[in-house]
């Protein structure tokens, strides 16, 4: 089977205080599944553009990009989907967490707490780096 062209979207892994917050995703791919709050970049959106928003229509949280945490591929030839993923770290400014959008639920949690809901390594390895990079040790 051969995928569509690689689709371009972001994730943020978005800080408050040690808390990251995360969605359970309530659409393929990975439905029912804890990850970041993300999506596709809109025809003539910039990346950052679409983290904010992104994060803003699936949790109802304002936050300040940090800067750029990695780029991945998320290839999932069961859902015939290739996105190339632009992670973004976040600073949370202001909102309690609320599904919406494309998610089911919305939460902080503990960095590690995050890290053992979350079943993608590179999920896990993101929010890990992340933290590593931007945030100052307990």
């Amino acid at each position: 089977m051969s995928l569509p062209a690689p689709v371009p979207a972001v994730g943020v892994i978005c800080f408050r205080g040690h808390d990251v917050l995360l969605i359970r995703r309530g659409k393929p791919p990975r439905m029912g599944q804890w990850s970041i709050p993300g999506g596709r970049v809109e025809p003539g959106e910039r990346a950052v553009e679409t983290a904010l928003r992104e994060l803003r229509e699936e949790t109802g949280v304002e936050a300040e990009l940090l800067g750029l945490v990695d780029v991945i591929d998320g290839i999932w030839p069961e859902h015939g989907r290739h996105y190339v993923l632009i992670d973004h770290a976040a600073r949370w400014i202001a909102g309690e967490p609320v599904a919406g959008d494309d998610a089911a639920a919305a939460e902080f949690v503990p960095i590690e707490e995050a890290c053992a809901r979350v079943d993608w390594d590179e999920t896990r390895r993101v929010i890990r780096l992340a933290a590593a990079r931007f945030l100052t040790p307990k």
